[in-house]
């Protein structure tokens, strides 16, 4: 039960890392897509 519970609140964090990581990986496309473009972000 022990190891059930620590693996449980340790896979909230690697999920968070991933979404973190996939926002800012389109948040950096979206910024070259604009530079590229001529295009402000807002």
């Amino acid at each position: 039960m022990k190891l059930l519970l620590t693996t449980y609140i340790l896979v909230w964090p690697a999920l968070s890392l991933g979404v973190l990581t996939l926002l800012i990986v389109a948040l950096v496309r979206d910024m070259r897509a604009a530079r590229r473009n001529g295009e402000g972000m807002v």
